[in-house]
């Protein structure tokens, strides 16, 4: 078994930290969720690999909201508590095809630029 070094923990949220945005309007695409809920989902979807930090979160929220990516309302109390529920919006959608569309554009780049040394030896000048 191949064990992990914590360096590598630290290096995978720092690529993922850049995109929260991103992933939280991911999640809402499917259906309106509540804050905690939307944590859960990408925990789960992760194995537990990655969370992100509710302050995190809840800051996020704040500026899509902001933004006029994400709309909130106040769920029906028959439920249990009170909940705020998300629900991305038109401007949101369009704002998330162009992020996943970028990064997939630097996903292959960087790939490009990771391959260098294997393909040197198969350049020629």
């Amino acid at each position: 078994m191949i064990e992990k070094r914590p360096e590598e923990d630290v290096l995978a949220a720092d690529l993922l930290r850049g995109h929260t945005d991103t992933i939280v309007l991911a999640v809402l695409r499917g259906d309106d969720r509540y804050g905690f809920e939307i944590f859960k989902r990408i925990r789960d979807a992760t194995g537990g690999k990655h969370e992100i930090k509710e302050a995190t979160l809840y800051a996020t929220y704040r500026r899509l909201l902001k933004d006029g990516l994400i709309e909130a309302y106040w769920g029906d109390e028959s439920q249990g508590g009170r909940r705020k529920y998300y629900r991305i919006t038109d401007a949101g959608r369009a704002v998330h095809r162009r992020n996943v569309a970028a990064w997939a554009l630097t996903r292959d780049l960087i790939d490009t630029l990771l391959e260098l040394d294997r393909n040197a030896g198969r350049q020629s000048s």
